[in-house]
């Protein structure tokens, strides 16, 4: 199957040929069609797939052939859920619609609205925004969402589960009934198809892999640690493996910190991407990464989606996700477009509820691999796909007593009649 055979117009034929695109990936052979056609969609596949194009090539086709934008308006609004993927998602209708005469641009928190406001004055066909900054511009009068014929909610899961639900409600009521609605997603959660069922007419349904599983080339295992011995056995694997580069996630901002300071301290070039950064000094940490000029950047699930990083080898996540679904997008950031990739997880005992919601969610148990010298005291109990706990940690043979401490002998009674 070719893209010409799909309907594009020769204009975004050619500007695909420049870019290598040599045949659609499952997701956009069906989502692309049904698009065109101005269907709803609700579309579910693995990360790396093609996603952007499934929904951007046939918005740009639709756009430059029907009307035109109106000042302070935009005829297609894409919602996203972090700043990170903002850029990247206006950065593929950039290079897809770079032969075609269609204004787009990006807005997001974290920098100056004034810029935002003055380009939206001539109106601008394709807006890709985060809620908070999108209800900004509206508030300023700057921006009228009256004219949108099209909505599109990529990773809509993940904006729900940072707490944007009210501000899309808000979003929502701002938009023409009458309108074209898209759901993209690696993950789709409950919550989700709630909200489609509300959203969505007569929609076509696109799961161009299984729900909620990773992509088949990662190679995934996870170490059993003790919670005080990551950061030791994240600098033991980074030197053994010889991983040349490495996306490492971690829970807090805080540790996210403390991690980058310690490979600073041992010579390794490190930077950082989470929520206390302003977004010029995210862009220059991902842009760094990107250029080898880093080996290891540090994240929060900020950057669990958005990051595309070509021949990312190594993902590690130094901290298990307590979203399930985002293990799913961390993992993602490596194995894209068919590469091969490693994902690696150091468990601790006090993750194993989190362990078992991630096997449950994927259907797949996460092979383990113990590491020489870094055996945990406080062992990782044993689970299964169905989410688990199957066996229970062993007791130590020998408990160390402190000095002075009573030793205390508790006795079996029997009681016979």
């Amino acid at each position: 199957m070719s893209f010409a055979s799909l309907g594009l117009i020769d204009p975004i034929i050619r500007t695909l040929a420049s870019l290598s695109y040599t045949a659609p990936t499952a997701v956009q052979s069906q989502a692309i069609p049904a698009v065109l056609a101005g269907r709803d969609v609700m579309a579910a596949a693995q990360t790396g797939t093609g996603k952007t194009a499934g929904f951007a090539l046939p918005l740009l086709q639709r756009l430059v052939l029907e009307g035109q934008a109106a000042s302070n308006g935009a005829r297609s609004l894409v919602l996203v859920p972090t700043r990170e993927l903002a850029e990247q998602v206006h950065d593929s209708f950039k290079a897809y619609g770079a032969s075609l005469p269609l204004r787009t641009m990006v807005a997001y928190g974290g920098v100056s609205i004034n810029p935002q406001m003055m380009r939206l004055r001539k109106g601008v066909d394709v807006l890709v925004a985060t809620p908070g900054r999108l209800l900004d511009l509206v508030n300023q009068n700057a921006l009228r969402l009256n004219g949108v014929q099209t909505l599109v909610l990529d990773e809509a899961d993940r904006m729900l589960d940072l707490g944007f639900s009210r501000d899309i409600d808000k979003v929502l009521a701002l938009l023409p009934r009458q309108r074209q609605t898209l759901l993209f997603s690696a993950t789709f959660s409950d919550a989700i198809r709630v909200l489609a069922d509300k959203l969505l007419r007569d929609p076509v349904s696109i799961e161009a892999s299984p729900r909620n599983t990773t992509v088949k080339a990662i190679k995934q295992w996870i170490v059993p640690v003790d919670k005080k011995r990551k950061s030791e056995l994240f600098l033991h694997l980074l030197k053994k493996h010889g991983w040349r580069q490495v996306l490492a996630f971690v829970k807090t901002r805080k540790g996210v910190d403390q991690l980058v300071d310690l490979l600073a301290a041992k010579g390794i070039a490190a930077d950082s991407i989470h929520g206390d950064k302003p977004q010029p000094a995210r862009l220059r940490a991902l842009e760094r990464f990107k250029a080898g000029e880093v080996r290891v950047l540090v994240a929060t699930d900020v950057a669990a989606r958005g990051l595309d990083i070509e021949e990312l080898p190594v993902v590690v996540n130094v901290d298990l996700p307590i979203v399930a679904e985002d293990y799913v997008h961390r993992t993602g950031r490596t194995g894209r477009a068919g590469a091969s990739g490693e994902a690696v997880s150091l468990v601790c005992a006090d993750e194993v509820l989190q362990l078992a919601a991630i096997e449950m969610l994927t259907k797949q148990p996460l092979q383990r691999k113990d590491e020489d010298g870094f055996e945990p005291e406080h062992r990782v109990p044993q689970t299964n796909a169905a989410g688990q706990i199957v066996k229970k940690p062993k007791k130590p043979k020998k408990a160390k007593l402190a000095q002075g401490e009573a030793k205390v002998v508790q006795e079996d009674v029997r009681f016979r009649r």
